[in-house]
């Protein structure tokens, strides 16, 4: 197996962003949002699936996926949202998997996945890289970045799990509150870490 490094933090919080910076230092990304949007596009049977649970509302007139109609759904219904992690997670994770397992065994592979605690999944990763970002700025910029309302930004936190649980998993926290080129200096130092945690591993 590659030596694997997960990376998470809350919606919104910047955890791509440090992914791809890490990305251009060499790492392989498995990004889990990527796979989900795979996963589900037009005419897959992870459609079929998904409609048949929540009903044709949410797709559009084409048949693909209305992103935003399972969103409002799921989020603001937390029996809906298990239902949907039931058909999605397992997907996603047996996906990621075969993604990780097919690199070569001295690459360092990013697991690019923003439920990794809550879907189990710190188990697959060798160390974590936690973004973090105060509550209130994670708040303000999915309002301004994302056209989100107060009211659906706050629903998205609630229902991930929280600064402190994926703080007490972390191998190196990210203040992502900095500017561009502090973050960007914090991230060339993780990566120091993560070259000589993969040495070691491999020794």
């Amino acid at each position: 197996m590659p030596f694997v490094v997960g990376i998470t933090g809350g919606v919104g919080s910047g955890k791509s962003t440090a992914a791809s910076y890490l990305k251009k230092h060499g790492a392989v990304v498995v990004d889990a949002d990527e796979i989900s949007r795979t996963l589900t596009k037009s005419g897959s049977p992870v459609i079929a699936e998904i409609s048949q649970a929540f009903g044709a509302q949410i797709l559009h007139a084409d048949g693909s996926l209305n992103r935003s109609a399972l969103a409002a759904l799921v989020f603001s219904d937390s029996k809906a949202l298990e239902k949907l992690n039931a058909i999605m997670h397992p997907k996603i994770r047996m996906e990621a998997i075969r993604q990780i397992e097919a690199c070569a065994i001295d690459q360092i592979v990013v697991y690019d996945m923003p439920l990794l605690i809550e879907t189990d999944s710190v188990a697959l990763c060798d160390v974590v890289i936690v973004v973090d970002l105060d509550t209130k700025e994670q708040i303000e910029r999915l309002v301004k970045n994302r056209g989100m309302s107060h009211e659906e930004a706050e629903a998205r936190i609630r229902n991930q799990a929280t600064r402190e649980q994926r703080n007490l998993v972390a191998t190196w926290v990210i203040d992502n509150s900095k500017t561009t080129k502090e973050c960007e200096q914090e991230c060339a130092s993780v990566w120091l870490g993560i070259v000589e945690r993969a040495i070691e591993a491999r020794s």
